[in-house]
């Protein structure tokens, strides 16, 4: 079975952004909540690393299914990181930003979506 563009799209997002997470920390950092122990870079790195490791997984028909699942769940845990960074972004000067982060928070819903259907069509 093919894999749906949205899924195709999220995993490509996922291998840019995880390699900012890693070469560039302190892009994401400002999306950590504050009430998440151990500082911001741990979780950023981690984030990283998990975005890359489901892009691989669904590089591969054998883990493509898990991988989708363990998609969409990254994609609900990084929310809450979306949802600030949107509302930070409000008390910026900077149309585009305030745009960009408000667009985003509404765009988890068809990525998490299309790795839903990733993942039964696998």
């Amino acid at each position: 079975m093919p894999v749906p563009f949205t899924a195709k799209a999220v995993t490509g997002a996922f291998v840019v952004s995880g390699v900012v997470h890693l070469v560039k920390p302190e892009v994401f950092e400002p999306l950590i909540p504050e009430q998440l122990p151990g500082g911001p870079r741990p979780w950023v790195t981690w984030s990283g690393v998990a975005e890359l490791a489901c892009a691989a997984g669904m590089l591969h028909p054998r883990t493509r299914k898990a991988a989708a699942y363990a998609s969409v769940a990254l994609l609900a845990g990084v929310l809450p990181g979306n949802v600030k960074m949107a509302a930070d972004a409000q008390r910026s000067d900077n149309t585009a930003f305030k745009v960009l982060t408000a667009a985003r928070v509404p765009l988890q819903a068809p990525m998490i979506r299309g790795m839903l259907k990733a993942a039964r069509t696998a």
